[in-house]
């Protein structure tokens, strides 16, 4: 395998940059993850960089941990984006055929896929993609690809995802930053949903959520594509951040409390009620809680995030889509255990974690976490053209230069 054909998934997420580096699989036709690694950032918070300085660092210092375990040096990165500066929305789009011979070539396409994306969007917006959800030809619905295909009039509804354009340049400033350049950013979400979400779950309707620190993505899909997508301003830290409070302890002790003993649903406490040791906010005294008690604090939180996201779902007009497939969920927040149990019970929905499709990508068995999901995801998710602004010609910079210059900005 050639140098040039490494490349990096890159999920910039809530106090933290999660990368894997890969690159087509020899031996499928799928993605070869090879390595990964897991880096704290205090720099970037819900998806939106906060210091560029701090984020590229992290940056830097997360793909090149994953570039050395992996024995390689990668061309680019897939940014991954998410947070509350997303925008989408359904649109429509017409394209009359005026040539003679009236068959649809790829140019046709291109064109009604542009008629549709002509929208006007507030200024500090930028379209980052435009989906085609389908296409009709000569008002026949449901075609899905009209290439070849004669016709009069061609056309297509899409779904169309803006981002901020301030955060979305400060997150590909950070890279590079770092010394990488963005072969593509693609929404989060979306790359999870080709990766986590079966053919058979997008046609007969379903509902994608990813639990992550700061925010919750969700994703309806339904006849075949994506209806409805969203980011919705709480998450999994929100659940640290009250047992931090309520039992008078740390971030890092709240956190490791709701890893290891923290339920979603009453059902998976057994009846027991033990006694759990940890350390008070002050990092030396020694304290106790019930089970029960950490249940009183986990379980409203629990609740109000699954019914933001029910409530969110039935608003969009898309609620009844998600019966047949139902929930899939993915991000470091649905590994508290109970999770599924606790959607199926708010959301009335059958619901199960997230795992890759067969010949999407392989890889270490240890990667295939869900807390490299969303890194494994951007790996694999079909390259897109739809933004305008991917380069994939630009090379990232060499370790010995990415050194220099950090060492020059170091020195000054």
């Amino acid at each position: 395998m050639s140098k040039s054909e490494y490349v990096a998934g890159l999920d910039i997420g809530s106090g933290r940059i999660t990368c894997v580096v890969g690159g087509p699989d020899p031996e499928g036709i799928g993605m070869r993850a090879l390595a990964g690694s897991i880096v704290p950032c205090r720099g970037v918070k819900a998806g939106a960089v906060l210091n560029v300085a701090e984020t590229a660092r992290a940056i830097r210092q997360a793909v090149e941990k994953a570039e050395e375990a992996a024995g390689v040096e990668v061309r680019g990165v897939y940014l991954g984006v998410r947070g509350e500066h997303l925008r989408s929305f359904n649109n429509h789009g017409a394209y009359t055929i005026a040539r003679s011979d009236r068959e649809i070539t790829a140019e046709d396409v291109h064109a009604v896929l542009s008629n549709a994306k002509a929208v006007p969007i507030s200024r500090d917006q930028e379209i980052l993609h435009v989906i085609p959800q389908s296409y009709s030809l000569d008002r026949q619905k449901g075609v899905p690809d009209p290439v070849g295909m004669e016709g009069s009039i061609l056309e297509t509804d899409v779904h169309i995802v803006t981002a901020s354009a301030s955060i979305l340049n400060n997150l590909m400033k950070s890279v590079a930053e770092a010394g990488f350049e963005v072969i593509e950013p693609v929404y989060s979400v979306l790359a999870l949903g080709e990766f986590l979400v079966s053919p058979e779950e997008r046609e007969l309707g379903s509902l994608l959520v990813d639990f992550g620190g700061q925010t919750v993505s969700i994703a309806v899909f339904g006849e075949g594509g994506i209806k409805f997508t969203q980011e919705l301003p709480i998450g999994a830290d929100f659940i640290t951040r009250d047992l931090a409070v309520g039992l008078r302890t740390s971030i890092p002790s709240a956190e490791k409390l709701k890893i290891e003993h923290g339920v979603a649903h009453p059902k998976l406490s057994n009846g027991h009620n033990g006694e759990i040791s940890f350390i008070g906010v002050d990092g030396r005294s020694p304290k106790q809680v019930k089970s029960s008690e950490m249940l009183t604090i986990v379980l409203p939180r629990v609740e109000e995030i699954l019914t933001l996201v029910g409530d969110t779902v039935q608003n969009s007009g898309y609620g009844d889509l998600t019966v047949g497939g139902g929930a899939i969920l993915t991000g470091g927040g649905a590994l508290l255990r109970g999770i599924p149990e606790a959607v199926e019970q708010v959301l009335q929905l059958s619901a199960r974690l997230g795992l890759p499709h067969e010949g999407l990508i392989a890889g270490p068995q240890e990667l295939m976490e869900a807390t490299y999901s969303t890194a494994l995801a951007l790996l694999a998710y079909p390259r897109s053209t739809t933004w305008s602004g991917a380069n994939v010609d630009r090379r990232a910079d060499p370790r010995w230069m990415r050194k220099i210059r950090t060492f020059l900005k170091d020195l000054f």
